[in-house]
């Protein structure tokens, strides 16, 4: 399993706003130059996570970006998921009455286990906690 470049992204952008936490919001182009990201792409990928409510826009001249969560509360799950869709090493688990061998596939259930071991784990992982990384690196 591979996460895309979009959820990578996703983490950098929150993990930015939740670092740069202040009375003033953001605005993309500090958190492009931050993160060494276009601010093409982060205007394209900030849509998403203002439809998941974890960022929110303050318009205006001084106008940007606000995180809109608490990052005690958001996983690495939550964040992967609105960027990816739903976190699976193979569709079958998600969707398994669309795979004809479904109920005859011995290797499914270990797909099927695999892939929970995996969305547990990044739902563990807290933005605090990455916060926490980086303060101390």
């Amino acid at each position: 399993m591979r996460l895309s470049t979009k959820a990578r992204y996703g983490v950098r952008i929150l993990l930015d706003l939740a670092l740069h936490d202040s009375p003033a919001p953001r605005q993309l182009r500090d958190i492009a130059l931050s993160q060494q990201i276009s601010e093409k792409y982060i205007s394209r990928l900030i849509i998403s996570l203002r439809r998941a409510e974890l960022v929110c826009s303050v318009r205006g001249s001084q106008g940007g970006y606000r995180l809109s969560c608490d990052p005690k509360t958001v996983t690495l799950l939550d964040i992967v998921e609105v960027m990816e869709g739903p976190i699976t090493l193979l569709d079958c688990v998600l969707a398994p009455q669309d795979c004809a061998r479904s109920s005859a596939c011995s290797a499914r259930l270990a797909w099927d286990r695999l892939s929970a071991d995996i969305r547990s784990a990044m739902r563990k992982v807290k933005l605090q906690d990455l916060m926490h990384h980086k303060a101390h690196k």
